[in-house]
């Protein structure tokens, strides 16, 4: 069968969505990707789509492949998505090898001495793994996306000492994005993010504040936040919960948790998930458990290194 690749496009989204909603439905059992989802990878800050995205199409149109690359730390560190329909590998194949090329472009133009190029896969992907295994591809962290049932509860009673705010205010985001940064600074794959790039990552002026708290000591600060989002159609989903460190252990997590739980249900959710790095050092997914979560699925991050060419300076034009 003839294949055409080629760059995405901003227009291409609803036919990514498909693609990826039916990769769902193989991996996890049904669809779980929204346009918005696509849309928002489609923008992500410093992606070229023309040089960063590929799509494979089907002699019919369809596309049966997709990838897209993109690079937050400006170093030897960059990141892949990849998705293929199972009886399109050699699609699957062409893609990983375009990307590939570009992620080592990228590290060289970053002044970088190799890439070392993460991508994340279900663990019973449809990509044949055996692409990813002779080609120097390794396992190298799992994320569990973990989910419960909610019903509607009180909004729970904070530890001693407590208390949470909803983030409202312009002062209050910002902190919500300081004291999220500061509790995830040491955890795998973290990437230090700008007040505006963490806005962009986590959907821009799609952000719902009334899903954002805060949690304070009487009297001693802040010392945690919560930031959920409630714009995917399959589930009420935490984007992301740190506690800082010195503040750990006092039931702060479980009680933001909690908070997200009952407002959730308030809405009208019947399901909450999120996703958590089954290595954390915080304890976070014991965390999660004792809280009822269990598992949906899990997600691998596989690594390669990658040798880099060093960049050839454009010669000077004559005057």
């Amino acid at each position: 069968m003839t294949l055409t690749v080629r760059p995405a496009v901003f227009e291409d989204a609803p036919a990514v969505r498909d693609l990826l909603n039916a990769v769902d439905t193989i991996e996890i059992g049904r669809p779980e990707t929204d346009l918005h989802t696509v849309e928002d990878d489609l923008r992500r800050p410093g992606v070229d789509l023309a040089r960063d995205s590929w799509v494979a199409l089907a002699p019919d149109g369809r596309i049966v492949s997709y990838g897209l690359l993109w690079d937050e730390d400006g170093g030897e560190r960059i990141d892949i998505d990849h998705y293929v329909l199972p009886d399109q590998q050699a699609a699957g194949v062409r893609l990983l090898e375009l990307m590939q090329t570009r992620a080592a472009e990228r590290a060289a133009a970053n002044g970088a001495g190799r890439a070392v190029v993460h991508l994340y896969l279900n663990s019973a992907p449809t990509l044949d793994t055996t692409a990813l295994g002779v080609r120097g591809w390794q396992v190298v962290r799992q994320f569990n996306v973990l989910t419960r049932a909610v019903t509607a509860t009180p909004a729970p009673a904070a530890p001693p000492g407590v208390t949470v705010r909803v983030c409202t205010t312009e002062a209050d985001r910002r902190r919500a994005h300081v004291l999220l940064e500061a509790a995830f600074v040491d955890h795998f794959e973290h990437h230090d993010r700008p007040y505006d790039q963490w806005l962009a990552w986590h959907g821009g002026g799609r952000i719902d504040w009334s899903l954002v708290w805060l949690a304070s000591a009487n009297g001693g600060g802040d010392l945690g936040a919560l930031l959920a989002r409630d714009d995917d159609s399959a589930m009420g989903w935490i984007r992301s919960l740190g506690v800082l460190s010195q503040a750990r252990g006092r039931g702060i997590g479980g009680h933001l948790l909690q908070h997200a739980f009952a407002a959730f249900a308030a809405r009208g959710r019947d399901t909450v998930g999120l996703g958590v790095d089954t290595e954390n050092t915080t304890d976070a997914l014991r965390l999660y458990e004792h809280h009822g979560m269990k598992l949906h699925y899990a997600v691998r991050t596989w690594q390669v290194e990658l040798p880099v060419s060093p960049t050839v300076p454009s010669p000077t034009p004559p005057r």
